[in-house]
C-alpha cells in the first residue's frame, strides 16, 4: 500500500477529515478532531503513525520485527509506527487503520459515537 492509498483509506471512514497540522510534509487523519493516524508524505520508506493499545503493539513488535516500532505522541496515547513493508498486506494494513480508527471511536461518546 503506498501513502496515497493508505490516505484514501482513511478517508473513506465516516467522520474523518485530515490536515497539515505541523508542517506541509506530514498528513493527520482525525475522527471528529481526534487523531487516530498520521503520515509523512516525504519519509522513505513509507510509514504510518497509529494508534495502538498496548497489547497489540506488543503482539505486532513481536510477529513483524523490524517494521513495527513504538512511539509516543503529544498526548502520550500508545502509537506504533508501522513502516510500509512488503510482509504487510494491504488487508494487514487496513486492518490496523480499521483498529487505530475503533480504538479512537470507542472512547467517544455514545451519541457522538452514534452519529458515525
Amino acid at each position: 500500500m503506498n501513502i496515497e492509498e493508505f490516505r484514501a483509506y482513511c478517508l473513506s471512514k465516516k467522520g474523518v477529515t485530515e490536515s497539515f497540522p505541523f508542517d506541509e510534509k506530514t498528513l493527520v487523519f482525525k475522527v471528529l478532531k481526534k487523531m487516530f493516524a498520521l503520515t509523512g508524505l516525504e519519509r522513505q520508506p513509507p510509514a504510518a503513525n497509529l494508534k495502538c493499545d498496548p497489547e497489540r503493539a506488543i503482539e505486532l513488535r513481536e510477529q513483524y520485527d523490524g517494521i513495527v516500532l513504538p512511539a509516543f505522541h503529544m498526548s502520550k496515547k500508545h502509537w506504533n509506527t508501522v513502516v510500509f513493508d512488503p510482509r504487510f498486506s494491504n488487508e494487514k494494513i487496513r486492518e490496523l487503520i480499521d483498529h487505530s480508527y475503533n480504538l479512537v471511536v470507542a472512547k467517544m461518546p455514545k451519541k457522538i459515537r452514534e452519529t458515525l
